[in-house]
């Protein structure tokens, strides 16, 4: 669905990550229609799938602060993220839906919109805090009908993350390339621990999809990897088949309990020094203890072929409106708010503060990790969302059932190539 990347100069002049923005239209105002016009009784309901116990306060305090400005009400809503996933599409599609959710803009927003079951809110973007976004978030939140459909609130970014500690402890160091990050998983090994965690087991499959992502970006580079999941090529190309073959090499160094733990698990083996890396998002340390994020860094995922241009991947959340919302004024009201230096100062506040705000006047945790990651990302000559983010979410279940009879079958990868792409040519097909 990708048919240009975004500059590193764009990036930089908005602070926001594009990836698969990149194809929108640009802003065209319209009215808001369908049933959402009206108004009736009742608070705004939020339907959060920020479920960790430092993102859910952080959304709390969001709310009760809403709350205090007078302008409207709003009532927080949190689900487990992963049956928030699975559920979505019937939030959206019910008579008598959540008003807003949090989720992804880029093209998965876009694939609801074409159903109609957004809410445009081109207006709010005509205001101050929203116009000042860069033309890049703008983009990211245009349908390709031109309606604008996405409040965005922060972004982060992805890395091998440890702790500081049991490196020193270990006696190792931070790797540049993939031979020095192979011969860091073997000094691990030698160690007893076992270098790399995953967490891609108890509904949370999708976190194997980073590797995947990464391996591809690193070996092909961001547009293929943008063109494979839009369908331009097939997940049994020999191109796909090289970074199973790159994967292949790091396999015995990957936790034996990888698929049966989910990330927040294999958060806390990493913590307690059973894993000692992790390719993980910055929303990790929402599971995480607050007195132990000084001690946790990461490192950029190891270049593999230098002539091939640098990309990181660098998601972005915040918030669209269901259509069908019966508070559409109220709505518009809150998601104004969000888009606010106050709103998203405060969110960073309340969580671990590794996340990054959209809004340009907005500051960050200021802390040396997210110092880093703003580093790591206003660097990088491309940035990728993430797989569901730069697809669909109806491609995500696709690659989950593909890496994880990868990581148990290795050998089985041609058979399981050929089935990954019979599978999404179904879903592209629809």
């Amino acid at each position: 669905m990708i048919t240009s990347s975004p500059s590193r100069r764009g990036f930089l002049a908005g602070a926001g990550a594009i990836g698969a923005g990149a194809l929108m239209s640009g802003c065209v105002a319209s009215n808001s229609g369908g049933s959402g016009s009206q108004s009736s009784g009742g608070p705004v309901t939020l339907q959060s799938n920020l479920s960790s116990p430092q993102a859910k306060s952080a959304m709390q305090n969001l709310v009760d602060a809403y709350n205090k400005r007078g302008s409207g009400k709003a009532a927080l809503n949190t689900v487990a993220s992963e049956t928030f996933r699975t559920q979505l599409p019937t939030y959206l599609t019910s008579a008598n839906p959540p008003d807003l959710l949090t989720w992804y803009p880029g093209s998965v927003a876009d694939s609801y919109a074409k159903k109609d079951l957004l809410l445009d809110v081109s207006d709010i973007w005509t205001k101050p805090d929203l116009s000042g976004y860069s033309d890049a978030l703008k983009k990211l939140c245009t349908s390709s009908t031109g309606k604008k459909v996405f409040v965005p609130a922060s972004y982060y970014w992805w890395g091998m993350f440890y702790k500081k500690s049991n490196f020193i402890k270990w006696g190792v160091q931070e790797p540049k390339t993939w031979d020095e990050f192979i011969a860091l998983c073997k000094k691990l090994k030698s160690k007893g621990v076992a270098p790399i965690g995953l967490g891609a087991g108890s509904g949370t499959a999708w976190v194997a999809s980073a590797w995947f992502d990464y391996l591809n970006i690193r070996i092909n580079g961001a547009q293929y990897h943008r063109d494979l999941l839009a369908g331009r090529h097939s997940f049994d190309d020999p191109q796909v088949h090289k970074v199973f073959d790159k994967w292949a090499e790091v396999l015995p160094y990957f936790d034996p309990n990888g698929t049966a733990l989910a990330f927040q698990d294999a958060t806390t083996a990493l913590l307690q020094g059973r894993t000692g890396m992790m390719l993980i998002g910055t929303f990790f340390a929402d599971a995480a203890p607050k007195d132990q994020l000084d001690d946790i860094d990461f490192f950029q995922f190891p270049i593999i072929d230098p002539t091939v241009q640098v990309a990181e991947e660098g998601p972005t959340d915040g918030y669209f409106a269901s259509a069908h919302t019966h508070h559409a004024a109220e709505v518009k009201d809150l998601m104004s708010w969000l888009a606010t230096t106050e709103a998203q100062e405060l969110y960073i506040k309340g969580s671990s503060g590794t996340s990054l705000p959209t809004n340009p006047k907005a500051k960050d945790s200021g802390t040396p990790l997210v110092k880093k990651g703003r580093a790591l990302i206003e660097s990088a000559a491309d940035v990728t969302q993430f797989f569901n983010r730069d697809s669909s979410d109806a491609l995500q279940p696709t690659a989950d059932n593909a890496l994880t009879r990868f990581l148990a079958q290795p050998k089985d990868i041609n058979s399981i190539l050929t089935n990954w792409q019979r599978d999404a040519q179904k879903i592209w097909g629809q």
